[in-house]
């Protein structure tokens, strides 16, 4: 049988990876969702890349996802009349929103929402939480600080306002121009940035509909506070660990990252860990053993996706990261330990539906010759149901539903394959045994679990399961 890996890889795409050969080599090492970053580039760069991505699927015949990362709102300073000035700690500075270049005691501020949001005693955090102030007075259009971390500041730096909501949406105009350039390519899922209440994400289906999944990034801490709502009105959530480890504490993010992969996990909703997993790698063609096991750790937490930034988008190195990546997965899933943190992590579900796909992962656990999990869908609440349950054995998501196929290329432990016969139990269990073999190479005398609902024409409805010996 052949080895892959459970835990998907999500691959960005920039310089360093965008071109046709380079992204069939990312595909063969193991990329199952590419991600396009609408932080750079234009509409054409983003079509011709989805192109690229749907030329690599035919080729090899499976599907590859696509995720269409929003820039969401960008919070920064002015400019500076000599580019950049030095701030020591207890040094006096104002934030204002006059339009003339910044000196040594202040620079532009063009956001009114973080004067409405301002607060005495309040901190303010720029360039990465490189810097930090405290806000001494305010006004609707001023803020007198006091430095407390000092450093070099240059012109428009990010800004950011740790643990107080601001009164923006999560799309600007220029998203929602994206959205629909996004919308327009294809795209398989969006990602949605700046979310911090529930409202953001309903904004985004009223434009997006049922066109591509919802991937939520958990960046602000205020999203923490409506995690389960957020969570519940998304198709997806990334634990966007930069932009939430600049706004918390260091000490607090790898707690946070796994109370929102067990939440995700209990809603059986895919969540993606980023940012910096394998940072070194930008320009050396070795991890280090920390970043080796940062990708470990989130696969122990059973998280459905793990993903790669500026390691596949600008590095020097891309596609032996994608392999490097793999190695870690496929290493941590064979081991023991591995198999214990699943077991902690499952949750019953107690519904015939809940009862169903459980009976097919201990059948799995049972059945010496059982080698995968075939569930037959038109929804994906099959197969999303099986991905919950983390069965030792891969998945195959049969549908008829080839946007659906793409989709589900993000669930742990999901592969897809696209049936067009008629829907008969007969011609299910023939296709079963056909993409069986040709996803996961099994063989005569191996067993495919199958879990479906019957009539094959609801939806929702998961009630059959059957144990099919290949010929």
């Amino acid at each position: 049988m052949k080895q892959m890996h459970l835990t998907k890889i999500v691959s960005t795409l920039g310089p360093a990876s965008n071109s046709p050969d380079t992204i069939k080599a990312l595909a063969l090492a193991g990329v199952d969702v590419f991600r396009l970053n609408f932080s750079h580039g234009s509409h054409d760069d983003h079509r011709k890349s989805v192109g690229y991505i749907r030329a690599a699927e035919r080729e090899l015949g499976r599907p590859l996802a696509v995720l269409c990362d929003m820039q969401g709102p960008k919070l920064r300073i002015g400019v500076f009349k000599n580019n950049h000035i030095e701030l020591r700690a207890g040094d006096k500075f104002r934030f204002d929103m006059r339009p003339e270049s910044g000196d040594e005691t202040r620079v532009t501020l063009p956001h009114p929402e973080i004067f409405k949001a301002m607060r005495k005693g309040m901190d303010l955090l720029l360039n990465d939480g490189l810097l930090r102030m405290t806000v001494d007075d305010f006004g609707d259009d001023y803020a007198d600080v006091t430095v407390v971390t000092g450093g070099r500041l240059s012109d428009k730096k990010g800004v950011n306002v740790p643990g107080v909501p601001l009164p923006i949406d999560a799309l600007t105009d220029k998203d929602k121009n994206d959205l629909r350039a996004a919308l327009d390519m294809g795209a398989d899922m969006i990602g949605l940035s700046f979310v911090q209440r529930p409202e953001d994400v309903l904004l985004a289906r009223s434009l997006i509909g049922d066109k591509a999944w919802i991937v939520s990034k958990i960046e602000k801490p205020s999203a923490l506070d409506h995690l389960d709502e957020i969570i519940r009105l998304s198709d997806g959530i990334m634990v966007a660990r930069g932009d939430l480890g600049v706004e918390l504490p260091p000490e607090r993010v790898p707690v946070c990252q796994k109370r929102i992969v067990r939440a995700c996990r209990k809603a059986a909703k895919p969540v993606i860990v980023a940012t910096q997993m394998l940072e070194s790698m930008v320009s050396n063609p070795m991890p280090t053993r920390a970043e080796a096991s940062d990708v470990a750790n989130a696969v122990f937490d059973a998280a459905d996706a793990v993903m790669l930034s500026a390691e596949s988008a600008a590095g020097a190195y891309p596609v032996q990261a994608v392999r490097m990546m793999d190695k870690i997965i496929c290493e941590t899933e064979a081991s023991e330990p591995y198999r214990l943190y699943l077991q902690a992590g499952r949750d019953g579900d107690r519904t015939t539906a809940g009862a169903v796909t459980a009976a097919a992962r201990v059948m799995t656990e049972t059945l010496p010759n059982a080698k995968a999990i075939v569930s037959y869908t038109r929804s994906g609440t099959t197969a999303k149901r099986m991905s919950q349950e983390r069965p030792y054995t891969p998945i195959l998501c049969m549908t008829r539903d080839e946007a659906l196929s793409r989709r589900m290329m993000l669930y742990w432990g999901v592969r897809s394959a696209v049936c067009k016969r008629e829907e008969t139990l007969t011609d299910v269990n023939e296709d079963a045994v056909l993409f069986a073999k040709r996803v996961f190479g099994l063989e005569s005398g191996d067993d495919l679990i199958l879990t479906a609902g019957v009539p094959f024409a609801e939806r929702g409805n998961t009630n059959l399961l059957q144990i099919i010996t290949i010929k």
